[in-house]
């Protein structure tokens, strides 16, 4: 499919200019486009006999570049801080929760079910069940939509869903070999069993098993598929850059803005209290040109600049009715309206989730792409936000892969990711779902718009979309 993707989408009338689009014009300020997006009048999406949900708060611990800061704790202590913050900055009873979902990619053994374990920490009831899920880089998307629907079933008023995802320390597991040994050594009952079984250990036992982020099934790495993505969609190594380094620069005027509100202050035990993202780092074309290519080499374009980084970081969201949120004394952020999970080809179209969620989203809220003030789009590359970008807009692969009539359209580079994306503010695989759908709240409000659209791939060639609509100012 790539080789035909590469031939066809070269001659099927995409927009050439991508790399004019991604320039200094898309960086407008947040002045300037709050002057150009005033509030809307448009319908609610609110349907009669359906409850209302709406999301009242929204938190996440600074994410830091795995190695750094956070190195010496463990994934539920990140998990933990959320909560707690979560509590802090709502007020809320400890007990009022009626349920709590959290999403994790790489698991620590420890702490299988991260959710309960960071709930007790927290402090809330252990009356509270928990639970965790995964489903990779859209985990805690699917925290927060379970708890949705657990609401809308009438099973509970009150939610929190999070996620976290720790890099700094990965399981390692020994080699199948010696796991094996390891567990006939275990069950050996004399002396000369267990000498006998050690004698049977060579050099080879000794070599460890690593986590990769690769595809189980393909067992093609994801900056392996990115990269062969962005030849299909003729995504250039300039274009790329630009948009990294778009991302980095956004990112860094939102915090200096004081934009990220979500970030809590987090002491970290033994070390400094951190308050910032750490890998938000606006560099210069010159400077991401020299590096080399990070998986398809020499002649690949996706480079360690140009892609998202190892992160660690936790998040949390308080979800609710809105009727229990008023009689709580709340003020909701926004509605969250709704969602689709989409899945396709994990070898060819593995993160291509953002297109085939798009469509899929707006047609059950019976909106059009125009409609839409904000977009908060997972970066998880360059290439592949790009690539989606390009396939959103071409009605031959909408056709072609899609089973649609024409084309979905593009979001307006004026109205994606205005406040950094993935590619500069870090991507914990399981927590970034949280990130993006507060973001998308606060600039809601922030600009004034109705409407925000949140979408995202993840592995397996699995994606998620979502509507948020603001709530009444």
């Amino acid at each position: 499919m790539a080789s035909m993707l590469l031939n066809t989408l070269r001659t099927c009338g995409l927009s050439p200019s991508w790399a004019a689009r991604i320039g200094p014009r898309a960086l407008s300020t947040t002045t300037q486009l709050q002057a150009q997006v005033q509030t809307k009048s448009k319908k609610t999406l609110a349907r009669p006999g359906v409850k209302n949900i709406v999301l009242v708060e929204g938190v996440r611990t600074p994410f830091l570049m795995s190695g750094t800061t956070y190195a010496d704790l463990m994934p539920h202590d990140l998990a933990r801080a959320a909560l707690q913050n979560l509590l802090k900055r709502t007020a809320l009873p400890k007990d009022a929760v009626d349920y709590i979902i959290y999403g994790t990619v790489i698991q620590e053994v420890k702490t299988s079910n991260v959710a309960r374990e960071a709930a007790l920490g927290a402090g809330f009831s252990n009356k509270i069940p928990a639970h965790t899920v995964t489903m990779a880089c859209i985990s805690s998307n699917q925290a927060m939509t379970s708890g949705v629907g657990l609401i809308a079933a009438g099973q509970c008023d009150a939610i929190v869903a999070g996620g976290v995802e720790f890099m700094s320390d990965v399981p390692i597991r020994h080699s199948r070999k010696m796991r094996k040994t390891m567990l006939s050594l275990n069950k050996a009952k004399t002396l000369d069993q267990k000498l006998s079984l050690i004698g049977t250990i060579t050099p080879s036992h000794f070599s460890p098993e690593l986590p990769a982020v690769a595809e189980f099934s393909t067992a093609e790495t994801m900056g392996h598929s990115a990269d062969r993505l962005a030849a299909a969609f003729s995504v250039s190594r300039l274009e790329q850059d630009q948009f990294a380094l778009r991302s980095h620069s956004l990112a860094k005027k939102a915090q200096d803005e004081g934009l990220l509100e979500d970030v809590i202050s987090f002491k970290v035990p033994d070390r400094d209290i951190v308050s910032k993202d750490n890998g938000i780092r606006p560099s210069s074309m010159e400077q991401m040109a020299k590096l080399k290519p990070a998986f398809i080499k020499p002649h690949g374009t996706v480079t360690a600049a140009n892609s998202s980084f190892l992160t660690d970081g936790a998040s949390a969201v308080l979800i609710m009715s809105e009727d229990k949120a008023l009689s709580m004394g709340f003020k909701p952020k926004a509605y969250l309206r709704d969602f689709v999970y989409v899945s396709q080809d994990p070898k060819d179209q593995l993160l291509l989730g953002p297109t085939y969620a798009t469509p899929k989203v707006l047609e059950r809220a019976g909106l059009s792409l125009s409609d839409i003030d904000v977009f908060e789009y997972h970066e998880a590359f360059a290439s592949q936000i790009l690539a989606n970008l390009k396939a959103m807009d071409s009605d031959w692969f909408a056709q072609t892969y899609m089973g649609r009539k024409s084309k979905v359209g593009t979001p307006p580079l004026e109205k994606l990711n205005l406040w950094g994306g993935s590619l500069s503010l870090g991507h914990p695989f399981g927590a970034t779902g949280c990130r993006l759908v507060t973001t998308a709240a606060h600039r809601l409000k922030k600009e004034g718009g109705q409407y925000g659209l949140v979408a995202a791939c993840a592995a397996g060639g699995q994606g998620h979309a979502m509507l948020v609509e603001a709530y009444p100012q």
